[in-house]
């Protein structure tokens, strides 16, 4: 099955990409891919012919652009050798010097026409199964006219295809705007972007905008071109990803917690930690994961807001075993860097770590650090639903971590709302009693399942977390100025920690 179906579709040798075109590029058609210089049209041009060298086919690169030496120092970049790559570099000749000119021909009718044999005595002489050809702007200066230049290039198609090439078409869209003769004759068309951020990296990404009779992935897709190639990160669909699970409840390694949470968290559930700086999101997202870890399950944490040695450094002070679970490798903290990492590249990562480790716990700390990672913040829900649904569908307990604007009082602001896409929603504040900051901590919400209504007092010690009795001798703890109402204030004391 596998054999017939490489019968009929040729590999990009980009696996995201193939995975975005539903396996590749059917063979013995014509392809379009266009994009402004620096897109990554040449690496994905080379990356195609590699890959048909990979599967015993004979590969030619055609440069009108670009110089051989070029081209080699591309694949150097790379760590490829272009040795069993035809690469032929087809200068159109010079023009007719004045002693040479006649009235009979332009000379660009001369230029295109030794150009065009040129070209297809090569293709006879090396009869290849991959071409790729780069790029269509010298030719489209030698056609002159808009019906010429489409001519050329029918007549490259029907060449091509009567010879079983599958042909890649390199443009960087110097033609007028609105310009779509290509793009209505190619088989296939794959549009580059190279994006200028204000802050941070270039972002990369592609779109399929026609596929003939290929029910490809549509809109954008993130990716990047490192050393050994393009890596392309196809955009993240749940509904393509499901997975059988039992849903229960899964201790978060307090029982006070637990019967907070009413039993503790759900797998397949997303919970969200919300509160101003300082109220312990961060260590309580901690003990959630290492609880997991303790229990013989895989556990990731995506720090956006800090760096690897602070998080480990403040889980050793409050004793909780993170680093202990990070050398047997129950536990996985990756540092992420908004500026350099695109949404889709992230997406990939959480992907990888639900399929290739069978994480069950996966934390993102913070939201806010992941609302800085995109581009176009108005689709940042969207994307994020798609991730929690995928990760719901496997099984995998989401805790999310917000930072929200303000410290005391009702005036507490969230840089966006992502409430209603969590099944839980957990609010933290800091409130003030007996001359101390103190940190409290109440479940809002949680979708299918009982839980306490109550608000219990939270304390950091060097013994981990600890909660307390629910404060029920004040009112208005919310607000972060309580009122006394009770004959006792069942607080927590310094022996607690």
């Amino acid at each position: 099955m596998m054999a017939a179906a490489a019968e009929r579709i040729a590999s990009t040798g980009i696996s995201g990409l193939d995975e975005v075109l539903d396996g590749g590029l059917p063979r013995n058609r014509l392809f379009l891919a266009q994009g402004d210089p620096g897109a990554g049209k040449t690496t994905l041009g080379l990356q195609f012919l590699l890959e048909g060298v990979k599967c015993g086919e004979r590969g030619l690169y055609i440069t009108l652009s670009e110089t051989k030496e070029e081209l080699l120092g591309v694949a150097d970049s790379h760590g490829w050798s272009l040795d069993h790559i035809a690469l032929f570099e087809l200068t159109p000749p010079e023009r007719l010097t004045s002693d040479e000119e006649n009235s009979l021909f332009h000379p660009a009718d001369v230029e295109l026409n030794e150009t065009a044999r040129l070209l297809l005595a090569e293709v006879e002489r090396v009869r290849p199964t991959r071409v790729v050809f780069d790029s269509l702007s010298e030719l489209r200066l030698l056609s002159q006219s808009a019906l010429r230049y489409r001519r050329q290039v029918l007549s490259l198609k029907q060449f091509f295809i009567g010879r079983q090439c599958t042909v890649l078409l390199l443009d960087d869209r110097t033609s007028e705007a609105g310009d779509l003769q290509l793009q209505s004759l190619a088989h296939g068309v794959l549009l580059l972007e190279h994006l200028s951020p204000l802050y941070g990296a270039s972002r990369r990404r592609l779109r399929v905008v026609k596929l003939r009779g290929v029910h490809f992935r549509g809109g954008y897709h993130d990716f990047e071109i490192r050393r050994g190639g393009i890596v392309a990160f196809p955009r993240l669909v749940a509904f393509e990803h499901r997975a059988s699970y039992t849903r229960e409840q899964q201790s978060t390694g307090l029982p006070s917690l637990d019967a907070l949470f009413g039993g503790g968290l759900t797998r397949g559930s997303s919970t969200v930690f919300m509160g101003p700086t300082g109220t312990g999101k961060s260590t309580l997202a901690l003990q959630c994961a290492v609880a997991s870890a303790v229990r013989g399950e895989n556990a990731a944490i995506f720090a956006f807001d800090e760096n690897r040695d602070t998080v480990c450094g403040r889980a050793h002070d409050l004793g909780i075993p993170l680093q202990e679970n990070i050398d047997n490798g129950r536990i996985t903290l990756q540092q992420i860097d908004p500026a350099e990492m695109s949404p889709g590249e992230f997406a990939s990562l959480v992907r990888r770590a639900v399929d290739e480790r069978q994480v069950r716990v996966v934390v993102i700390d913070s939201l806010n650090g992941y609302i800085q990672a995109m581009p176009e913040e108005s689709f940042l829900t969207l994307q994020l639903h798609e991730m929690l649904t995928f990760l719901g569908q496997h099984g995998v307990i989401s805790i999310l971590v917000m930072a929200q604007h303000g410290m005391l009082g009702p005036g507490m602001q969230s840089p966006v709302d992502v409430s209603y896409l969590a099944d839980c929603v957990v609010m933290l504040r800091h409130f003030e009693a007996a001359g101390h900051i103190r940190h409290a901590i109440s479940m809002l919400k949680k979708r299918g399942g009982i839980h306490e209504k109550t608000i219990r007092e939270m304390r950091f010690g060097k013994n981990g977390l600890h909660i307390g009795a629910p404060l029920e001798a004040f009112k208005g703890i919310l607000t972060g100025i309580p009122t006394y109402v009770g004959e006792t204030a069942p607080l927590l004391t310094d022996e607690d920690a």
